[in-house]
């Protein structure tokens, strides 16, 4: 029979060996870009890179096969969820046609610091970051322009980069496009609803009928805490293949060996810290009366399965936007994620449309 102080000493322990486990995948700097004999691709980049952004040390990925491709920067979801960790499970390739900076942003992973001025963590501070990195890349990579890609949250602060400075961007991309967030979780809540009552899964039909979400009262404490499950369980969250976000997200995000262990933890705090001043502005805002028109081409990818960000709220939000060149393209067999999960269609339009300024691909 094990002692009070054997149960101690076994847990001391075992805590130990979990911890120097996570030490050991943790050292902190992504993987190098190899070809396929294994052997890292000559003239490629791979780093961990910080740089200051308007008085503040922020962090980024930077990968890519030749220096000599079109930047293009990524502005991760959340507020304050990197996304570099999605692009180990499912990878998207853009490193192979495109300098692809995953730019953590303001409060957010490597860019986390407990310090930052409360008063800083605005909209209108991400939006001067996102110009001041832009121009930070510029000098970089001794480019005119790049481009901007924005997922989810990402989309809801890139397309109003784009709209204040679309002079320093070849062309604007929305994965994911936010157009009244507070609108799409309303359409969740009903799609759910209706979903697993067809299934006849009455209790978690009872939970999400006892989760309200109203445009007066906006999201319900229930709702938050029952959304990612499910989400997850219809398959129309990050990914169409994601149940659940323990297994998609946070086991991923520990497994990731591009952060040390102390940025892993900031992923976590800055998250927390991020939403804490920006979610309420996030939900509130409806981009189709604040942003439609652009002066740059504008492209909006959008799962067919998509109930984060509603597919069908997107396409009427970019049915009013005015640009020189759109396009529209729904992904069929995604949810959040598009050119994560289908990959290769992403890479073909990136190529032939977003890259060249057309939409001969476009499904409208």
């Amino acid at each position: 029979m094990m002692t009070r102080r054997g149960l101690i000493l076994g847990g001391g322990v075992a805590l130990l060996g979990l911890g120097g486990v996570m030490w050991a995948i943790s050292p902190g700097q992504p993987a190098p870009l190899l070809d396929g004999a294994g052997c890292r691709i000559d003239g490629s980049l791979s780093a961990k890179v910080f740089a200051q952004i308007n008085g503040d040390r922020q962090g980024m990925f930077i990968q890519s096969t030749d220096l000599a491709n079109p930047v293009l920067l990524f502005l991760h979801g959340g507020p304050g969820m990197p996304e570099f960790f999605l692009n180990s499970t499912h990878p998207a390739g853009l490193e192979q046609d495109f300098t692809v900076v995953w730019w953590e942003q303001r409060g957010a992973g490597l860019s986390f610091n407990p310090e930052i001025a409360p008063n800083s963590m605005t909209l209108a501070q991400m939006i001067a970051d996102t110009i001041a990195v832009t121009h930070h890349l510029l000098t970089r990579f001794g480019k005119d322009k790049i481009f901007l890609l924005g997922h989810s949250w990402g989309s809801f602060l890139g397309i109003q980069v784009a709209a204040a400075a679309p002079d320093l961007f070849h062309a604007y991309i929305g994965m994911g496009q936010v157009s009244w967030q507070l609108r799409s979780e309303m359409a969740a809540l009903a799609y759910m609803i209706e979903t697993y009552g067809a299934q006849g899964d009455a209790t978690m039909v009872r939970r999400l009928k006892a989760a309200p979400v109203s445009l007066t009262e906006g999201l319900s404490t229930a709702y938050l805490s029952l959304r990612d499950e499910a989400m997850h369980g219809l398959g129309v969250g990050t990914t169409r293949d994601m149940s659940s976000v323990i297994t998609g997200v946070f086991v991923p995000v520990w497994l990731c060996r591009a952060y040390t262990l102390r940025e892993k933890v900031n992923i976590w705090r800055g998250m927390s810290y991020s939403r804490g001043f920006l979610w309420d502005d996030f939900m509130a805002t409806d981009l189709t009366i604040r942003v439609l028109a652009l002066d740059l081409p504008a492209y909006f990818f959008t799962g067919r399965y998509d109930f984060t960000a509603n597919h069908d709220l997107a396409m009427a939000y970019f049915n009013k936007i005015e640009a020189p060149v759109k396009g529209f393209y729904t992904f069929e067999s995604s949810a959040h994620s598009p050119l994560f999960e289908e990959p290769q269609r992403g890479r073909d339009i990136l190529l032939r449309d977003v890259l060249r300024g057309e939409n001969r691909l476009a499904d409208v």
